[in-house]
């Protein structure tokens, strides 16, 4: 949109709403004032907020997508033998953040006699192999996970790694109909039937008999979907944690007799054949879900993505696509081309977590990350201290303690 004498570039206004965002929640005079002190053209913080419309929302929309889409980043994750039978592992998982009240009826949240709460809930699915992300929503909160899950997009041979929250039994059939994969954790109360004699599993009572199961079963749809159930038991250390958990969750209304117990085992339905991967690997595969979750932890942590002040719907969705462009670039544009660098040089490994802290306390540094990560320069003064302090700040301690990378390189062969 353009207003004679006067203008507001489109690209310099995207820039500027992007590095703001991620310090916090910009008002329209800050980024009035930003725009004016960076390239020298005097605007109004009512300019900007006339601009800031549906038609910006989309442009940012596009923006972001353009950026999902770019092939200009090396892999992390590439000829891994544990993921190597896969075209693409996809990871999806969901974050809900806090909104201002007066978007209640936009985006919805939590209501009752006292209190009301307006949440909205951010959609990601992240490709291991690739290193990249296919997508981004941003929803109102009563699009939850079992609504979003027939939304994904599968191709042939796609694996996709998803939490309980995720399991619908027509859903693990769309998966075989796709000849793609999936592994998900079991979810408490799922009826399975055997697939021999087709009687309902009492699946507590099995594996209190068996100790560890690995058997072919139908789920109860339609279908009759013939999965693969794994289950082995774990410590009891870890069996006290998952129900101190899982009594804490509650809120008084504490889980059954039989869902503690079936917490001293690890479950997951899997539609991967026994002669594909053991459980063993399965378990290595699904444990690869956390990458999403530390994701999650620096958006919430190091992108400004608590803090929101009362703005309008569409000042909102561009500000949290702005963020998410950001995201974009730093997981595309430097953490996964700079990891493949300070690996091989330096026998170092980048964290995502001090990556992400590191570059939003230090944007003057992320066009010079961004030039060392694509090989742009090579020998200036610069660049070499951006070698220097993503290997100092932002690298994984040594330690015994195997880290994210390290698990994902690990040389696990599907035999």
């Amino acid at each position: 949109m353009k207003r004679k004498p006067k203008k507001i570039d489109p690209i310099e206004y995207l820039t500027i709403v992007c590095i703001m965002s991620v310090a916090g929640s910009p008002s329209f005079n800050n980024i009035a004032a930003k725009y004016s002190s960076s390239y020298g053209l005097p605007a109004s913080k009512q300019a900007f907020s006339k601009r800031t419309k549906k038609e910006c929302v989309e442009f940012f929309q596009s923006v972001l997508a353009l950026i999902i889409k770019s092939k200009i980043c090396e892999t992390v994750a590439n000829g891994t033998r544990l993921l190597e039978r896969f075209k693409r592992v996809l990871v999806q998982d969901s974050t809900i953040i806090r909104l201002p009240l007066r978007l209640f009826e936009i985006f919805s949240g939590v209501k009752n006699s006292k209190a009301s709460v307006c949440n909205a809930r951010i959609q990601g699915v992240f490709d291991l192999v690739s290193g990249k992300f296919v997508k981004f929503s941003i929803d109102t909160y009563s699009i939850n996970d079992l609504v979003a899950a027939p939304q994904l997009e599968l191709c042939k041979d796609d694996l996709v790694l998803r939490d309980r929250g995720y399991f619908i039994m027509d859903e693990v059939q769309r998966h075989i109909d796709e000849k793609a994969h999936c592994i998900y954790r079991y979810k408490t109360g799922t009826t399975l039937i055997n697939s021999s004699t087709g009687k309902n599993i009492e699946i507590l009572k099995l594996l209190k008999k068996r100790k560890r199961l690995d058997m072919e079963v139908c789920l109860n749809n339609g279908s009759l979907t013939k999965v693969r159930i794994v289950a082995v038991p774990v410590n009891e250390e870890v069996a006290s944690i998952r129900r101190a958990k899982a009594k804490k969750d509650a809120h008084g209304h504490n889980p059954s007799k039989d869902v503690l117990d079936l917490m001293g085992w690890t479950i997951f339905i899997t539609t991967i054949p026994k002669e594909v991967a053991s459980f063993q690997q399965i378990h290595k595969m699904y444990s690869l879900r956390w990458r999403i979750e530390i994701i999650f932890k620096a958006w919430k942590s190091h992108a400004g993505f608590a803090k929101c002040h009362e703005v309008s719907e569409s000042q909102l969705r561009t500000l949290l696509i702005a963020r998410l462009i950001m995201i974009v670039i730093y997981v595309h544009c430097v953490y996964s081309p700079c990891f493949n660098i300070i690996r091989q040089e330096y026998k170092r490994d980048l964290s995502l977590l001090k990556l992400f802290s590191f570059l939003t306390q230090n944007l003057n540094v992320l066009i010079i990350i961004i030039a060392f990560a694509l090989k742009l320069q090579n020998n200036s003064s610069d660049i070499e201290h951006a070698k220097i302090n993503l290997i100092k700040y932002c690298s994984y301690d040594f330690r015994s303690r195997t880290n994210f990378i390290q698990q994902l390189m690990d040389d696990v062969e599907l035999s």
